[in-house]
């Protein structure tokens, strides 16, 4: 395999050029020129080859994509607040980008975009891959949708071999979102659950990720399919944050907000930066936040488990401790 990946400077896009290159194979990373990619040093100039640019520049675009056989586009502006320029240019912007170089990578086996479950709208009851996309308003949903709808017509228009999917909550070393943000919100006092943190949280390792991303690009059946992704393990947030926190020697959240009431609070929180753009800094609660805190991810995975024999192999247990461990190891 040779393989592009976007989005190596991250943490999924990082792990998963990581583990391609400690599998013996040759990856080609596109990186802008301040992006840290020391977890790679050990491999990089024998297996992981550096193309300096961004999504944003064709010429070291048409590079990144010269003799890749797979493309892993993991780039992605996921954080939950930020301009809706920002979500567009690299959500939307970037995937056309990287979709209409691709159509030149002539042996191209399989472009596999990374979306989210998102796209769906943050439904009460999960739904499988066949349920209906919703734009519920806020611009990483609009945006992660708007990236998938470039990418199958990409298909429709050209033949790309495409597959999509869909992860909910990924986790582990390196994790900003869920693990060093929640991780300093413990030892500040300031983590809340939603609900009581009786919602799943959709929890997915990141090796686990990495390993059904691999196995969907090199499935012929998951060429032009989509697929959820989760670990199946039913967790829901309580458990997921006392562990963090057990692991850390934290004390355990105090506070708790019902649903309605953090959604309505998280708005109020939100309109002072929507509306004085120059604002510094961001709200302390978002409504983004309370639909993954406060709604039920545990989005159905059976399509990948029988199509291509998705099996987690790292527990939340074990997932969490590796996550603290790496923690522990930054202070």
């Amino acid at each position: 395999m040779r393989a592009l990946v976007t989005g190596a400077s991250g943490f999924l896009g990082g792990r998963l050029a990581e583990v391609l290159a400690r599998n013996g194979e040759q990856v080609t990373v596109l990186a802008r020129a301040n992006s840290d990619l020391r977890h790679l040093a050990e491999f990089t100039g024998t297996r992981v080859r550096v193309v300096r640019g961004s999504l944003t520049e064709s010429g070291p675009l048409r590079e990144a994509v010269r003799g890749a056989t797979h493309i892993f586009h993991c780039a992605a502006a996921s954080t939950d607040w930020a301009s809706a320029d920002v979500y567009l240019e690299s959500n939307v912007r970037g995937t056309e980008r990287l979709l209409l170089a691709a159509r030149e990578a002539g042996q191209l086996e399989r472009f596999l975009h990374v979306s989210t479950t998102d796209v769906y709208g943050y439904p009460v009851i999960p739904c499988s891959e066949t349920g209906a996309l919703r734009d519920v308003g806020l611009p990483y949903n609009r945006t992660k949708i708007l990236a998938e709808k470039a990418v199958w017509q990409a298909a429709r228009e050209s033949g790309l071999p495409v597959t999509v999917v869909r992860p909910a909550t990924i986790y582990g070393p390196r994790g900003k979102a869920f693990v060093t943000d929640i991780a300093d919100l413990l030892r500040k006092r300031q983590m809340a659950y939603i609900g009581g943190g009786r919602a799943a949280g959709g929890f997915l390792y990141v090796d686990n990720a990495v390993d059904a991303m691999l196995a969907a690009a090199q499935c012929p059946a998951a060429r032009g399919e989509a697929y959820n992704l989760t670990d199946g393990t039913g967790a829901n947030w309580r458990e997921y944050v006392s562990a963090l926190a057990r692991g850390q020697g934290c004390s355990l959240p105090w506070i708790n907000l019902p649903y309605a009431a953090a959604m309505a609070l998280a708005g109020a929180m939100e309109a002072p930066y929507r509306w004085v753009k120059l604002l510094p800094g961001r709200p302390m609660l978002t409504r983004h936040a309370v639909f993954l805190l406060g709604r039920d991810q545990e989005f159905p995975g059976d399509k990948a488990r029988a199509e291509f024999g998705f099996v987690p192999r790292v527990s939340l247990e074990e997932g969490v401790a590796r996550s603290v461990a790496w923690l522990k190891g930054l202070s």
